[in-house]
């Protein structure tokens, strides 16, 4: 029955039909649980849904919808279907969000395993022995293939296999590449892709990038600062990791645009001065003599004439 033919004014009968609802609600529930009638709508011709306040714990605003019905030209109600519903100012849960949606940086902790999608933007296969080359990779794609490089890869691999057995499932050139890239400890199953590589910049450039305040405030920028760790690789154009322990970036990749306050040349401390000489020596000890100095080796004696009983 489409919403046009629906009676808009509900079935007296169904209408009045209260307690067969609420009974019906308590079934289900349990008594005590099923609390006021709050309102009705009619669902159509003859069927009416009661709805009843729920009172459960953690169910604020919660309705038990009750429909009933009755046929046509019959005085019995029926019951249709009894179903708790949330009301128009009830407490819902959050909509579900995928884990793989949900996971934060900083979410990880010990023991914790994330796995990451056989499809990865982020990533593409290293050495897979295939002839085309990844998309970051130093080979140009545009360049055709030539026939005296690929004779000397074969007579590389001849050599390599001489020195070295080559595993039976490889049947071609760059297989014996992936396995002397296994061998130094170069091999890979998947590496950044361009996408993964452009994406951490981006984090990168927003937390430790020229656009942060701290950065807009400093004297210079890490790119002059003895401070700055190199990286390897491409990024190394663009990035570096801070190794000044009072930065706010200490351990963290920051952009050669960044800057902060703890730069090595933004204050160079000079260095103490010595103290100068003193002009008399403080610390000895100066002779003060409490007589005159004998010259004649005579006795001294006091001024009244009396003999100094102290020299001999």
């Amino acid at each position: 029955m489409s919403a046009a033919t629906r009676s808009r004014t509900p079935d007296r009968l169904c209408a009045e039909a209260v307690d067969l609802a609420r009974s019906a609600a308590e079934d289900a529930a349990a008594p005590g649980v099923v609390g006021e009638h709050v309102s009705l709508v009619s669902e159509g011709d003859r069927v009416v849904t009661h709805y009843f306040e729920a009172k459960e714990p953690g169910y604020r605003g919660w309705r038990w919808a009750v429909t009933v019905m009755r046929a046509s030209r019959a005085k019995n109600v029926t019951l249709a279907e009894t179903v708790l519903l949330p009301g128009p100012d009830s407490l819902l849960a959050p909509e579900w969000v995928p884990w793989s949606e949900r996971l934060r940086p900083g979410d990880m902790g010990p023991g914790d395993l994330l796995p990451t999608e056989a499809e990865d933007l982020r990533l593409e296969p290293g050495f897979t022995g295939e002839d085309v080359p990844p998309p970051n990779s130093v080979v140009a794609e545009t360049v055709p293939p030539s026939h005296d490089l690929a004779e000397r890869v074969e007579a590389e691999d001849a050599e390599l296999t001489e020195r070295r057995p080559v595993d039976a499932t490889i049947a071609n050139g760059r297989g014996a590449i992936a396995s002397l890239a296994e061998e130094l400890g170069m091999r890979r199953a998947r590496v950044l892709s361009r996408y993964g590589l452009h994406a951490a910049a981006d984090r990168w450039d927003e937390s430790f990038g020229a656009q942060t305040p701290m950065a807009q405030a400093a004297p210079a920028t890490c790119a002059t600062c003895g401070f700055l760790v190199p990286l390897a690789g491409s990024l190394r154009q663009a990035f570096g990791i801070c190794a000044n322990e009072f930065s706010p970036a200490d351990g963290h990749v920051v952009s050669l645009t960044y800057g902060c306050g703890a730069h090595s040349e933004a204050a160079v401390m000079p260095k103490t001065p010595k103290a100068a000489p003193h002009v008399f020596d403080s610390m000895g000890t100066d002779e003060f003599l409490l007589r005159p100095a004998r010259d004649d080796g005579s006795v001294d004696s006091e001024p009244d004439g009396t003999e100094d009983l102290g020299h001999s």
